[in-house]
Formats: C-alpha cells, structure tokens, sequence
C-alpha cells in the first residue's frame, strides 16, 4: 500500500509565519455551493490547533462557527492554548480573511488512559455493499468545484436532486489526492456529501453551514484508510434552518467520528 506522507495542510501549503500565526492558500479547486469548501476549513482549524498546541494529544472533538462568508485566497489562523489538567488541552483559533473574521474554532485534544469504567460499543456501520460494488458518483464541478476532490460511491439511500422521499445518503468516499485519514481530514470527509435533504430536490439551493461540531470516537492511533463510509440524516428542515447528523465508519465498520451541522437554507 503508498505510504502516505504529507497532511491536509501541506495540501495548503500551510505554515506559521509569526508567534501563533499561520496562513493558508485555499484555491477555487477546493470552492462549494458559494465559496471555499466549509470541510476544508474545518479541516484547516483543526490542523492549525494540532501544529499550535496539540500535537501530542488526540484530537476528541471540534466545535465551529462561521462568522463570515469566505473567498478563495489566503486565510490567517490565530491560536491560543489552554492546558485542562494534565490530559486534556483546548485550543481555539480565530480564522481571518483581509482583516475580517470568517470563522472560530475550539479544538479539544486528550490522552487516552485506562478507566474501570467498560467500553461501550458505538453505533454499528450500515450493512451496504463493498466500496468496489459501488458505482461512482460525481458532484458536477462546475457547479460544485470540490466535487472533483472526492471519489464518491452511494451505497444506500437516494442520490441528490432526485426527488426522493427520504432525506438521507450514505456513500464510500475517499479525498483526492489521498491524504492520511487523521482528525483533520475527517472533519473534510464529514462534510463532503450535500446537505442530506438534497435527494428530497430537483434543483440546489444555497445552504452554507453556519455551525459545525464533530466528535471522534477513537483516537486513529490504529491506521485507517480511505474510503470511509459516511452516512449523512437530516435531523430536521424547517423555517429557513436544516440541521444533519452525520456518522463516518472505517472499512472494518469502526465508528470514527460523529458531526453534527447547522445550515441556513437560502433558496
């Protein structure tokens, strides 16, 4: 199997360029609906937070806001650490784009340690068909160019657009270019499928995420690889807000993260 090497933020080309502060290069490659992929940003944030604090500790969950509408270009990170006791340590970074806030973050990293408390299986993955099995899917670039960064096979469940009755998907999807399956690139992963009322459509609407929280369940120090199975629910769509709960499985059915998001419905 290719060693993978390089991390999200090489894809970036990510680095600190003064105490605290790094900058990153998001290209129109990497655009959705109305502007820069929100996946790549959270990814970026929790990248950020790893190289500025957390390093040693597995990152455990990640809660975002979006405070603007960013473009494609350079981003700037501002990070402050905060060690909780001596397992656990939160970092938070402000997201910036030509001197306004887009986005912040808080990064919870922490030690895995022994309890005499039993571990407590989380959901299962689906039952669906091997990754090979699947027919590949594409989201049309020139409406979504991200789409050309993720090879996705549906599984289960209606396509978008399709006019369906149920609001959900679930699909095999892997990042192109390959990077290792790591906190960051799940946080891409979890947002690669449209928001999961889609397949209810005929036609896309605008619906840029305005809240975003993932949780791990495990904390990758056994290697995963991609594709990974991510199943996207909408918990609820009404009055201009959807809100989704999305699960993302490894090819053995391990549970590795859980994401919720919140969107404004602008169609």
């Amino acid at each position: 199997m290719m060693q993978l090497t390089s991390r999200l933020g090489d894809e970036f080309a990510l680095a600190e360029t003064d105490y605290r502060i790094w900058r990153a290069q998001i290209d129109k490659t990497w655009g959705g609906w109305t502007g820069p992929h929100g996946g790549v940003i959270a990814g970026l944030l929790v990248e950020v937070a790893r190289r500025a604090g957390g390093d040693d500790l597995p990152v455990r969950a990640l809660d975002l806001r979006f405070l603007g509408r960013p473009a494609d270009g350079v981003l700037t990170f501002r990070t402050t650490s905060h060690p909780v006791g001596r397992s656990t340590a939160v970092v938070e970074v402000m997201a910036d784009q030509e001197g306004k806030s887009i986005a912040s973050a808080a990064v919870t990293f922490g030690r895995t340690t022994p309890t005499r408390v039993p571990d407590l299986l989380p959901a299962t993955a689906p039952q669906v068909p091997a990754p090979d099995d699947c027919a590949p899917f594409r989201l049309p670039p020139e409406i979504v160019p991200v789409g050309a960064h993720f090879e996705i096979r549906p599984a289960a469940g209606p396509l978008p657009l399709t006019g369906a009755d149920e609001a959900w998907m679930c699909a095999w999807i892997s990042l192109v270019p390959r990077l290792p399956t790591d906190a960051a690139t799940l946080a891409v992963l979890v947002d690669a499928l449209p928001p999961a009322f889609f397949p209810t459509l005929t036609m896309p609407v605008a619906v840029p995420t305005v809240a975003f929280s993932m949780h791990l369940h495990t904390d990758l120090t056994r290697p995963t690889h991609q594709p990974v199975l991510i199943r996207a629910t909408n918990a609820s769509t009404s009055g201009g807000w959807s809100v989704d709960d999305i699960d993302i499985w490894d090819r053995g059915g391990a549970l590795l993260a859980s994401a919720r998001q919140t969107r404004r419905v602008l169609g």
